[in-house]
């Protein structure tokens, strides 16, 4: 082999070599290049992924404003104290279970069974209530009220219609029901949310005049079985029962008809 043929491999040697340098050295830099072709934006999907994430995001809050509302509202009588309203007294007397209020002379004689956490029964005592009083005052009327522990676990916490019903049996052994009974119906809570405690319920006692004896007979639910068993008599006694359930001379008395207390006589 000649020289000049040697050289000319030799060349060609190096040029192979310097081509194989460039070519590697493009691999490491060719996807970060600048002058590299970039893909195409996709708007249509980042507009969609930024509407998923924008939906999500408000319903999120709405589900924190949610449950911050519903908490408001099912705690609302959290550190309240009770309204008292002062009604005109009334004759009283407890008879076991019952308070009756009235002239034992009155010419006519209902029963009246209610829970003081039922909707019905708030809405019955707005309309009647003052209605029924005044008959009471007159002389027309006498009322036998029955409290009933009906919805004992539709507060949270349960308990609050026995509750309710014992602190009205205490407050009518001082002559004081009537103030108590219609400052709760006042100031109902809704059911299936916190009802008023016993130291609420003690409070508008002593908001009422109401001293120790009463404050006691709340604390120790002094009548809490005497009212259960009246409630379950009730039950056997009336088909159907519901509250509010009024009872008169006849029978079973349909109070959403207007007028129903001027058909008693």
């Amino acid at each position: 082999m000649g020289g000049a043929e040697r050289a000319e491999r030799r060349r060609r040697r190096e040029l192979a070599q310097q081509r194989a340098a460039m070519a590697r050295q493009a691999g490491k830099t060719g996807s970060g290049s600048a002058d590299a072709p970039r893909p195409p934006v996709d708007r249509a999907r980042l507009r969609k992924v930024a509407f998923t994430v924008g939906g999500a995001a408000i319903v999120v809050a709405l589900i924190v404003v949610a449950v911050l509302w519903f908490d408001a509202r099912k705690n609302a009588t959290e550190g309240r104290a009770i309204p008292v309203v002062r009604s005109a007294e009334l004759p009283e007397t407890r008879d076991g279970a019952v308070v009756v209020l009235g002239d034992d002379k009155a010419p006519v004689t209902i029963d009246i069974y209610a829970d003081f956490l039922c909707p019905a029964c708030g809405q019955f005592h707005e309309r009647d209530g003052k209605d029924i009083a005044n008959r009471i005052r007159e002389g027309q009327l006498r009322v036998r009220q029955h409290m009933v522990p009906m919805l004992v676990e539709a507060s949270d916490p349960p308990g609050y219609s026995m509750d309710a019903a014992n602190a009205a049996l205490c407050a009518a052994d001082e002559r004081k029901f009537t103030a108590f009974h219609d400052s709760l119906f006042a100031s109902q809570p809704e059911e299936g949310t916190r009802g008023w405690d016993k130291a609420q319920l003690t409070e508008l006692g002593r908001k009422l005049g109401l001293g120790e004896t009463f404050a006691e007979c709340v604390a120790k639910r002094t009548y809490h079985r005497e009212l259960d068993q009246a409630f379950r008599t009730a039950l056997k006694q009336i088909d159907d029962f519901a509250t509010p359930a009024v009872i008169g001379p006849d029978g079973r008395i349909d109070v959403s008809k207007p007028g129903w207390l001027d058909r008693l006589g």
